[in-house]
Order: C-alpha cells, then sequence, then structure tokens
C-alpha cells in the first residue's frame, strides 16, 4: 500500500477567547484555501449547534463559500446531522452545491444530533426535520432525489409523482456515511456506500468497526469495493514542546466536554498554560488531557509524519483527514489561525520527504 497516504481536513471552526464569528470563519476559509494550495484531498465542515467554540452551525453554507475560495480540492459536510432536517432539503442543497462546484462535493452524513437535547427540541419545534428511526430510508431518498432521474412517488389516488432536489443533475454529490458506533458501518456496507469512523471524538472499536464494514460490504455501481478513512486530532510545530503547548487549550475544552463542565470560547495557549498550572496535577481534568493526548498526533513534523504512515498501514487506509486543533497565541491575529495553517503546512512537507 501507499506508504504516503494523501491528506484531508475536517473543520469545526474554532472560536477562541475574544475572537468574533467572522474572524473564525475568516480563519477557517483561509485554512482551506491553504489546503487546496497544498494539494489536500479534501476540506469538511462539521455540524454543532450552540457551542460557544465551535462556528460550525450550517455546512452547505460554508461548503459554498470555500468552495468559491479553492480550485480543486473536494469540499463537504462532516458532516450533515441528518435527524435536523428535512431529507429534500438536504438533497436541494447538496445538487445545488454539486452545480456550483461539480465533481468536488461530498455529502458525509451523520445520525447523531450534533447537538444537547433542549437545541434539538429547539430544532424539531420550529423547523424541517427527520425522523432519526427512518434514518435508513431517509439516505436512501437523498441518493435517489439528488440523481438525474430522481424520486417517485406514489400519491393515494395511485398517480405515480416525480420528485428531483435539481432539474438537469449533470452530476452528483459523493455520499459518506459518518459515525462512531457499528450503526452506520452496518448501514453503509447495506448500501454500498464509502464510510468514516469518527476516531477522532471516539476511538473506541475503530478496528472491529472498520472490519465489521469490509467484511459486510455489498458491491454498489458508484462504489465497488468500500471505501473509507481515518480521522484524527493533530498539532505539529517546530518542536515538540511547541505542539504539546497547542494542543493543550482543545485537550482542556474536550475533557470539560467528557466531564460536563460549562464550556466557553477555546482558550488561547497562554490561558491554557495558566489554568493548567492552578489546577491539580493529578486531577480527574488532569487525566482525562493524558488520555486524549496520547491518541491525538502532536509533536514536530517528523513524528506526526511516522505516525501517519503508521496509522494508514495499520489499518489500510489510504487517507487520513486531520482535524488540526493547534490553538492560537494571545499576540496572533484574531483573524487568522496560525496553528492550525502550521499544522498543515509541516505535515504536507514532511510527507513528501
Amino acid at each position: 500500500m501507499n506508504t504516503q497516504p494523501r491528506l484531508s481536513v475536517l473543520d469545526l471552526v474554532p472560536v477562541r477567547s475574544g475572537q468574533t464569528s467572522a474572524q473564525a470563519l475568516s480563519a477557517s476559509l483561509d485554512l482551506a484555501a491553504l489546503a487546496d494550495r497544498l494539494g489536500f484531498e479534501r476540506y469538511w465542515f462539521a455540524e454543532h449547534h450552540n457551542m460557544a467554540a465551535v462556528a460550525a452551525s450550517s455546512p452547505p453554507v460554508m461548503i459554498a463559500a470555500a468552495a468559491a475560495r479553492t480550485s480543486r480540492i473536494r469540499v463537504g459536510s462532516g458532516g450533515v446531522m441528518l435527524p435536523n432536517h428535512a431529507p429534500l432539503v438536504v438533497a436541494e442543497q447538496f445538487a445545488a452545491l454539486e452545480a456550483v462546484a461539480p465533481g468536488r462535493i461530498d455529502l458525509g452524513i451523520g445520525r447523531a444530533p450534533g447537538s444537547d437535547p433542549v437545541v434539538t427540541s429547539l430544532l424539531r419545534a420550529t423547523g424541517p426535520t427527520a425522523d432519526v428511526d427512518r434514518f435508513p430510508q431517509h439516505v436512501t431518498d437523498i441518493l435517489s432525489l439528488m440523481g438525474p432521474d430522481g424520486a417517485r412517488l406514489r400519491l393515494v389516488s395511485g398517480d405515480i409523482y416525480d420528485v428531483r432536489a435539481t432539474p438537469a443533475a449533470g452530476s452528483v454529490p459523493t455520499v459518506w456515511l459518518l459515525g462512531s458506533s457499528d450503526y452506520s458501518a452496518r448501514l453503509a456496507a447495506e448500501l454500498g456506500l464509502p464510510y468514516v469512523f469518527a476516531n477522532h471524538f471516539s476511538g473506541q472499536g475503530m478496528d472491529q468497526i472498520l472490519a465489521l464494514y469490509r467484511d459486510g460490504y455489498h458491491s454498489s455501481a458508484e462504489h465497488p469495493e468500500p471505501r473509507t478513512f481515518l480521522t484524527a486530532n493533530a498539532v505539529v510545530a517546530p518542536t515538540s514542546d511547541e505542539a504539546h503547548d497547542r494542543a493543550l487549550p482543545q485537550l482542556r475544552q474536550m475533557a470539560r466536554l467528557r466531564s460536563g463542565q460549562k464550556l466557553g470560547a477555546l482558550e488561547t495557549v497562554e490561558e491554557a498554560l495558566r489554568a493548567t498550572a492552578d489546577e491539580p496535577a493529578d486531577g480527574m481534568l488532569a487525566q482525562s488531557i493524558e488520555a486524549m493526548r496520547a491518541r491525538w498526533l502532536i509533536g514536530d513534523a517528523d513524528q506526526v509524519a511516522t505516525e501517519v504512515r503508521g496509522l494508514a498501514e495499520r489499518h489500510g487506509v489510504e487517507e487520513v483527514m486531520l482535524v488540526p486543533v493547534a490553538g492560537s497565541r494571545d499576540s496572533e491575529p484574531l483573524d487568522a489561525t496560525f496553528g492550525r495553517a502550521q499544522t498543515l503546512e509541516l505535515l504536507a512537507a514532511a510527507l513528501t520527504r
């Protein structure tokens, strides 16, 4: 297998302390343009709601903006959380995106809500959503609606009614199923669709779930063989010490999330270092941080390049999707994301050596 795996990006559009949403979005679009220039394979935007440190709430909007700023990289969702949306609306949005950037659109679909129970209830009360129990049907509906022939509905009268997401599709987005359990892996295998396991969020059971997907895969016309890749949180800097410092804000944020603590905007590196110094070294937060640190890709370019190659080799994939989680320093501009850009630049260079 190829020992130089292709690289991609998953972006949650992080918001640091003192930063506005506009500045965070501008920084992420600059990062997408950089990934395009560096030769990355794809750039995906996540969907999360009502989080002070995450501005990625509307993947289709971000994808359209990123498509306009790039020329060759695939852009897509990682993912659209289908229970929050009507399947026809998703199909129409991504059919339109495919018309804007033909051959460059990925529709990654997830089954989780991407929000807390209150926001989930608000979404259901204020707009069209989808029944999570009908997830498999809604996925197949979207596949049909985006195709040139559309979907055919049988009315109560017995008449046939044709529905298309766009009047004359010349091409269709590539649909991926995303998940962190075996549910979406089994469904992707059954439908003959590409699948991505959310290793950056939950690495538990990844080997077994990927094996389940590959072993149970039903060949489809569009995808004769199973397709999958890995996701991983990554921070690369000129030195390992600098990389670990830049990883600390996101490590602390994730540790607070998992322990049910109140979340705010992402700390700067200096804020995270000061807060860590004031906390017990053997406390629950510190233990959670160290457990995650061991699974993330943190170090200098050569260290992380070796880890990326090893991940790809061990799991039989030719692509690794990075979640660049490097934090910013107090002195760095609010409309830029130097640490994340550095991660992409240094790692891309190291993998070509």
